[in-house]
């Protein structure tokens, strides 16, 4: 029996390592198996997080108590040379509301809404539609950007023990506006910015890396331990530009360039006083632009406000211009393509992005060319009979004289004074084709100035080379035909052939600084070549002088009362030849014997019977110089004729007048507006010009009477009834009270100019 229970239990303990060998065996191959399937796993978890990762992390994120916003940044300021700002960014609120939060019960629903529309211009059928479709949004935008003093009621509710708890579900969310707080002042140079906060044209566009910072975020969730888990990562600002402008400056151009328009509307034909008008002020010894402005403006705050539009030619794809006047009715029948392209031509900066023929504003550069490289001495002398045969068999090409039998033996000087055609045409023989397109390459014409701002036009094209100037062409280019420049083209290398030769790029910017006022980086002039030597531009300084105050010159109406200036005239036809179209200029420099300033105006296509008038030009350089001078603190230095002491003081009154005006808020000026007249040396008889309105011979029909006169001697305000009051308070007053009034401290020109030339009365 012994025998059997030792048998079986050796068989049992057979059979227990046979089970668990098999079992060995079995977990090996179980073991592979989940290493497999965990392999498997691991490699799935891998593509769905590569795949859907963020995905499923919202969808987490979404079941939790999370929230997460941006922080954006605050573009960068534009300040002028003075720290005015031109452009800034104000903080503003989008008004958001949380349909999921605002629903979690009911008397939050009705408490929101009913705070929502005390306080906002929302409509309470609108929420309860969005509400009743959208019950989970959690971000519907109702109103934006608002600023503080239009949110500070909703918040005042909102903080409020008793309402505020039924007020749920609404938040502001922050963000920035661009804001230009004087509107239309230097608006083709600053530029703006779209809803993006991209900057389009101008400073906005060129330095919009800089301008522009780094939105922040903020974002937290609550834990399992209902801790509230919060990351802030901050906004980084936009930097700010210091430019070069000077807004008192600008301000004075653009004022006259107004003034020019308004005089001119509607003269010759409807439209604007011209189809553009520019005007750049640049420092000769830097390169500082000063000012640059063009008319027509626009409005910063509402560039794509259509009225600035009325009064223009319409533009064609080509960007040709066209006969037609934009009118109510033109603008009413434009599609949008059409309309886009006109507001496109209106935001375009003419001072940088058009081109034209310069005209006889050439013709310094030519004698330039001649002296510098020694082909001409300056002590030749030309006879001009009117017009110059250049090719035998061809018509001769004729000078503003031949009218007259031409100016006859005239002298290198005499030939810049009178602006003689023959004369340069016989200089550019002389000079030759090789070494005035030299010369004009060396003054930069056909290249890019890269003055910092979008959009400046390449002339490359635009100018001749050996290969396509033959003999016509060598004569006309060198009185400024045939070839095309930009105005800041024309005023760099002017400024070189008057401050001794050094040619600056011409630049926008001085500085760059942090929000906190810190210096990121100064813009130090760049001078880059030597145009002419001092003596060269001795020389073009002497000739110009003459343009303004010589016997014969055809810059007289460009000089300011008191000062001596020198510049040159220009005249050039558009294309197409023999359509009467022109565009006259006036390049200039005060003052004479110390250049500090170059002054460039060119218009465009002037509204009159007769365009080819360089008067339209001298006229707003006078005018601006008049003011612009004495702000800069360079003063008189020529005695004033009695024309001059009289029109200066006309000036001052009537600067008084319309501060009267702008105080009371009465229209006291004259608007009357002498008619176009007078000889001009370069465009012959000027044309008939406009006037204001029809006058009867009685000078009370051209003056809207006011309820209050002011008195241009004293300042006071004087009724009706003879009192004397404070044109400020209205406050009866005795003749020793003193006014507390802001005295002119420069002429101003408000269209007496009883000096000018010819006895023309108008202020251009």
């Amino acid at each position: 029996m012994d025998r059997n229970r030792e048998n079986n239990d050796r068989k049992d303990s057979q059979n227990t390592n046979k089970f668990t060998t098999k079992m060995q065996k079995k977990l090996v191959v179980l073991y592979f198996l989940v290493l497999l399937a965990f392999a498997g796993l691991s490699a799935r978890l891998v593509l769905i997080n590569r795949d859907n990762g963020e995905q499923y992390k919202r969808q987490v994120l979404s079941q939790q108590q999370y929230s997460s916003r941006t922080l954006p940044f605050k573009r960068g300021e534009i300040l002028d040379s003075k720290g005015t700002k031109l452009a800034v960014s104000e903080k503003v609120y989008n008004l958001v509301l949380d349909c999921k939060l605002m629903n979690e019960k009911e008397e939050y629903v009705e408490g929101t809404i009913a705070a929502l529309t005390q306080c906002f211009d929302v409509s309470e059928s609108d929420i309860r539609s969005y509400n009743e479709q959208n019950p989970t949004s959690q971000y519907h935008v109702l109103q934006r950007q608002l600023t503080y003093d239009e949110i500070a009621p909703f918040q005042e509710l909102q903080n409020n023990e008793e309402q505020g708890k039924y007020i749920q579900g609404v938040w502001f969310e922050e963000e920035y506006r661009r804001v230009y707080p004087n509107n239309t002042m230097a608006a083709d140079v600053v530029g703006f910015t779209s809803k993006d906060n991209v900057g389009n044209y101008g400073l906005e566009e060129y330095y919009n890396d800089i301008l522009s910072g780094i939105n922040g975020r903020e974002y937290g969730y609550m834990n399992d331990d209902s801790n509230l888990e919060r990351t802030t990562k901050a906004a980084v600002d936009g930097y700010n530009l210091v430019t070069t402008l000077d807004a008192n400056i600008q301000g004075i151009v653009e004022r006259k360039l107004q003034e020019y328009n308004d005089t001119y509307k509607n003269a010759a034909r409807e439209g604007n006083g011209a189809q553009n008008v520019g005007c750049i002020i640049m420092d000769v010894n830097n390169g500082d632009i000063l000012a640059m402005a063009s008319y027509p403006f626009f409005n910063l705050n509402d560039p794509r406000n259509t009225d600035m539009l009325l009064g223009q030619h319409v533009v064609n794809e080509q960007g040709a211009v066209q006969d037609t006047i934009i009118n109510e009715e033109t603008l009413a029948g434009f599609d949008d393509d059409t309309l886009y392209r006109q507001l496109n031509a209106l935001w375009k900066n003419y001072c940088i992005s058009n081109t034209y023929e310069p005209g006889s504003t050439m013709k310094p550069f030519t004698v330039a060319a001649g002296l510098e490289s020694g082909k001409l001495t300056g002590n030749e002398t030309y006879q001009c009979n009117g017009s110059l045969t250049i090719v035998e068999g061809q018509k001769p090409i004729k000078c503003h004289s031949y009218r007259t039998g031409g100016d006859g033996l005239v002298t290198v000087e005499g030939a810049i004074e009178r602006s003689c055609n023959v004369a340069l045409m016989k200089m550019g023989q002389a000079i030759g084709k090789t070494t005035l397109l030299k010369y004009m390459q060396d003054f930069n014409f056909g290249l890019k100035t890269n003055i910092d701002l979008a959009g400046e036009a390449r002339t490359a094209s635009l100018v001749f080379t050996e290969d396509s100037m033959g003999p016509v062409e060598l004569a006309t280019a060198s009185f400024g035909q045939g070839f095309n420049v930009t105005m800041i083209q024309m005023v760099a290398g002017f400024s070189s052939l008057i401050n001794g030769g050094y040619y600056y790029e011409p630049h926008m910017v001085s500085k760059i600084t942090a929000s906190d006022g810190s210096v990121v980086r100064n813009i130090e002039p760049r001078l880059l070549k030597q145009t002419v030597s001092e003596s060269t531009s001795a020389k073009i300084r002497d000739y110009c002088k003459a343009v303004v105050v010589g016997e014969n010159g055809t810059g007289h109406t460009a000089r300011p009362a008191g000062y001596i200036i020198g510049g040159k005239t220009g005249t050039a036809e558009t294309q197409p030849r023999g359509n009467n179209q022109y565009v006259v200029s006036f390049i200039g420099y005060a003052p004479a014997d110390n250049p500090r300033i170059a002054i460039y105006v060119v218009v465009d296509r002037p509204n009159s019977d007769k365009q080819d008038d360089a008067k339209y030009a001298t006229r707003i350089v006078k005018s601006v110089l008049t003011e612009v001078l004495p702000y800069m603190d360079i003063f008189m230095t020529e005695p004033l004729s009695e024309a001059e002491q009289k029109e200066l003081e006309e000036q001052q009154i009537a600067y008084k007048q319309q501060l009267m005006s702008q105080v009371s808020g009465n229209d006291v000026s004259d608007n009357d507006v002498g008619g176009e007249g007078g000889e001009d040396q370069e465009g012959g008889q000027a044309g008939e010009g406009s006037q204001s309105g029809e006058g009867t011979g009685n000078e009370e029909d051209n003056v809207n009477r006011p309820a209050m006169e002011i008195d241009p001697e004293t300042g006071y305000g004087i009724l009706p009834d003879g009192t004397r009051v404070d044109p400020k308070t209205g406050d009866a007053i005795d003749e020793d009270t003193p006014l507390d009034l802001p005295e002119p401290n420069l002429p101003l020109n408000d269209g007496q100019n009883q000096g000018e030339e010819g006895g023309d009365n108008s202020p251009f």
